[in-house]
């Protein structure tokens, strides 16, 4: 069909676009794949057990209470470091003066003396109220009463409330900070023997020689098994994936070949049938017109002679017709294709389908013959691997003598040991701290709800009494309640004040001589100055240090994340970025895959058989045959006149004799005369032939000319086909075999560019994969195993826990304690005063003697007022 023949030459087309792009392209490289984010190696960090966590400062809502605190003991004690006592106390401790230590703790001794005032005088105070209460003149009664004494007595309420408001401020200030430092001491203290612990076990694991201390760097090196997986799994689809990628980048080429191949095998094989169907046709078209020609004769005969017949009623007008009764076409006069058909006998002696298949097989076959060709090399690279990981091993095995950290690990060694004791006294004098601390701060909350308590029922009972004079029990029992406050505060206040110093002179020496020193760095000064630390604590040759540093800058570097390398100088003793180079690695790896060679193309599209079949087409002269001759034979009918429109005349003229009469539009009778009046009789016999004669027409056509037509119709298909086909067929077959054969050469050539590149681009994606590991590796090194920012962190921690979570809280303790023992001599002396309003008004009216010597008052309705 014509459709079908339009498709094919699309697709054709199509193919051998196709075909030319990738001859023309043959060698455009193909970038790597970009690399994914499963190409970046993760090494899971096993090392932060032994690392030690920045501790910092937590903001807090008692900060500016820390920070009067601060303020209030940089007053007390404003003298620098003592640099000159310090070296003479740890040089020489028996030649330390006395007079040096109470110059420089001068602001103490004043808060000393200022103590001892205030623990001898309130008990000697509270003894004098106690004689005074007992002769009941203290806290007794009011002699007369004036008009000022409501305003006295509201501003001793006011005052009395006002301390009692402060003295509960500071003692829930106390509260809270006893039971931080409580919080905080515990963990301090369990934190100092931990922290030196784990910075032994940090020094431990840097990397050394000895195999009970090189944990560090082993677990580095373990870590080669991250890439070594990595790799192994990348080498596992390696043959498979370059067996696919050298099928995909050459399908388009092989297939195209292959689609153009199958095209010419279509048109051998149909040019074969369509040139059998043109001879067989021809000869059949050219037998039929020697037999229907004859016939035909003797039927025009009969017929004109029936239509020449005088009794035929108007049958002039199909005389015509009938006399040019003759035969059309004459295919003895076409072209012979025998001679082509002689050239194609025999013809296709391969199997072109099953050729197709086993080339189309082979070249699909490649990713399986890519998994068989690389099996051994890619163990080989296994091999390579394993060998390479005892590679790795030397770098944790060439690591310079433990000499640069056993004296620092002694040390702390030893540290730990003898802070155990002191930690235990100081756990122990905390807790007792925190015992006393909360008794006496439950003993000033005692004081203030007998305060609060006696201030209230006193109030209620003026409130309730009608003559100032009236007894009131609730007057007199707020009296009493501000009585026991005041014998309560006199019989604790000289704890309290004990406390108080005991915890300010600890808390405040740490603050000003370790805290402030700490922070701005003079304490590292001191320890850097040479003379001031006896040799056996000379720091620089414990850690040993280089010798033009010291342990501010040591300390500086390692908080700035310097590793040992910098600090101690190790890389003097070994070269850790010769021990990391990657060709040291990766030079087996590498060259065994730089050259692996192995054939992958070899693929055979067209054999020698099936090359001959196709010459021997282009040969055969299929494309010298004259086509036209065959096109224009066909345009002329098998015969001139229409034997079903003829027939059809016949049976109309049969149909006129039958009924008789003159039809409109006969012709005039011969001589000019008009038809008679009277139409002619009916002619049966007439009528009867002429419908036999149409019968024998329509029979003619029906058997003869339609089979003839038939024919011709196949013909013209074959003729058609062949026609579009002979003028590019020596081109085609010249092209195809040409392509075939191209690609057969380039297959194993372009297979090996594609080997290459795909080899290429995994050798370098495992190298990044090196690389990382061993970058990874010289970091590790550097800055966590062998990293002493450790060291510093502690130091850091050490005075984040001493100084920022226990002396703060610890100082505000004391601080909040004193302010609460302070406010409570004007607490005593309100309450004092004030319990004299709550009791009843003595009249001057009455004896001045005391209520034992009138035991028979009765007072008066009125009192006297002045």
């Amino acid at each position: 069909a014509p459709g079908s023949l339009l498709a094919t030459a699309g697709a054709m087309r199509a193919a051998g676009l196709l075909l030319a792009w990738a001859l023309l392209h043959p060698a455009a490289t193909q970038q790597c794949h970009p690399a994914s984010p499963g190409g970046v190696l993760r090494f899971t960090d096993r090392h932060a057990e032994i690392r030690v966590p920045a501790l910092h400062r937590v903001p807090s809502s008692l900060d500016p209470l820390y920070g009067l605190v601060r303020r209030c003991l940089d007053l007390i004690q404003q003298n620098p470091l003592p640099t000159e006592l310090l070296r003479t106390a740890l040089n020489d401790p028996g030649s330390v003066r006395t007079s040096q230590v109470v110059q420089y703790e001068l602001g103490y001794v004043v808060c000393a003396a200022v103590a001892l005032l205030f623990t001898v005088a309130v008990p000697v105070a509270g003894m004098f109220f106690c004689y005074c209460r007992s002769r009941r003149r203290c806290g007794g009664r009011l002699r007369a009463h004036r008009r000022s004494l409501g305003c006295r007595r509201r501003c001793l309420l006011a005052c009395l409330s006002f301390t009692s408001l402060v003295i509960l401020i500071s003692v829930t200030c106390a509260f809270v900070t006893s039971q931080r430092v409580k919080g905080q001491m515990e963990p301090g203290l369990g934190a100092v023997p931990s922290t030196l612990r784990t910075l032994r076990q940090h020094l431990a694991n840097v990397p050394q020689v000895a195999p009970l201390s090189w944990q560090g760097v082993q677990m580095v090196v373990d870590k080669f098994e991250v890439p070594r997986k990595q790799i192994i799994s990348d080498l596992g689809g390696l043959s498979r994936s370059v067996g696919l990628s050298i099928h995909a980048q050459l399908k388009a080429m092989t297939y195209a070949a292959l689609a153009d191949l199958q095209d010419r095998a279509g048109d051998l094989q149909t040019s074969l049938h369509h040139l059998q169907i043109l001879d067989r046709t021809a000869r059949a078209l050219a037998a039929a017109r020697a037999e229907l020609e004859p016939a035909l004769r003797e039927r025009r005969h009969r017929v004109v002679a029936l239509l020449d017949d005088p009794r035929c009623t108007s049958c002039a007008s199909v005389l015509g017709r009938a006399q040019s009764l003759e035969l059309g076409a004459d295919y003895g006069k076409v072209p012979s294709v025998e001679k082509v058909l002689k050239a194609l006998a025999g013809l296709p002696r391969s199997d072109f389908a099953e050729m197709i298949r086993q080339g189309n097989g082979t070249f699909n076959s490649i990713p399986e013959l890519a998994v068989e060709r690389m099996a051994q090399v890619i163990q080989d690279l296994r091999d390579d691997l394993a060998r390479t990981a005892d590679k790795v091993q030397s770098i944790a095995d060439g690591f310079p003598l433990p000499d640069y950290t056993r004296p620092v690990s002694e040390a702390l060694l030893k540290a730990e040991d003898r802070s155990q004791p002191y930690l235990r006294e100081a756990e122990r004098f905390e807790r007792y701290r925190w015992i006393a601390g909360t008794v006496l701060c439950s003993i000033i909350l005692l004081i203030l709800a007998c305060n609060v308590t006696g201030m209230a029922l006193g109030a209620y009972g003026l409130s309730k009494r009608e003559d100032p004079s009236d007894y009131e029990c609730r007057g007199e029992a707020g009296a009493k309640f501000l009585l026991v406050g005041v014998g309560l505060a006199f019989l604790f206040s000289w704890l309290l004040i004990l406390l108080v110093f005991a915890t300010f002179l600890v808390g405040g020496n740490i603050q000003t001589l370790v805290c402030r020193n700490w922070v701005n760095q003079e304490i590292y000064k001191f320890i850097d100055t040479p003379g001031n630390l006896p040799p056996s604590m000379n720091l620089t040759r414990q850690l040993n240090l280089r010798r033009d540093s010291n342990l501010s800058s040591a300390y500086r570097e390692c908080k700035s994340g310097a590793g040992l390398w910098e600090v101690l100088q190790l890389d003097r003793s070994y070269d850790l970025d010769e021990h990391l180079k990657s060709p040291k690695y990766t030079a087996d790896f590498q060259k065994r895959l730089g050259d692996f060679t192995a054939n992958l193309g070899d693929v055979r599209l067209l054999r020698s058989e099936g090359r001959q079949d196709l010459e021997t087409f282009a040969r055969s002269g299929v494309d010298e045959v004259d086509y036209g001759r065959f096109q224009e034979e066909m345009k002329n009918p098998v015969v001139q006149t229409s034997l079903p429109g003829l027939a059809r005349n016949l049976e109309g003229l049969q149909k006129m004799q039958v009924r008789g009469g003159w039809a409109a539009g006969d012709p005039p009778v011969p001589g000019g005369r008009a038809h008679p009046a009277v139409p002619p009789q009916r002619n049966s016999t007439v009528a009867g032939r002429l419908a036999a004669e149409a019968r024998a027409l329509w029979q003619m056509q029906n058997s003869t000319v339609q089979s003839q037509e038939a024919l011709v119709a196949k013909l013209g298909e074959s003729v058609q086909f062949l026609s579009r086909l002979a003028p590019h067929l020596k081109e085609r077959v010249k092209r195809t075999l040409a392509t075939t054969a191209s690609v057969e050469a380039r297959l194993p050539v372009q297979a090996q560019q594609i080997l290459r590149q795909e080899l290429g681009c995994f050798t370098r994606k495992e190298l990044r994969y090196f690389t990382q590991y061993l970058n990874w590796v010289g970091q590790t090194l550097r800055e966590d195993v062998a990293s002493c920012q450790p060291l510093a962190t502690a130091l850091d921690n050490g005075r984040v826990i001493l100084c920022d979570r226990i002396a703060d809280p610890w100082n505000a303790f004391w601080f909040s304690l004193g302010c609460c023992t302070f406010f409570l001599i004007p607490n005593i002396i309100f309450a004092v005063r004030l319990t004299k309003h709550f009791r009843p008004i003595r009249n001057r009216l009455i004896s001045t003697g005391s209520e034992e010597t009138c035991p028979f008052h009765i007072p008066r309705v009125t009192a006297l007022k002045l």
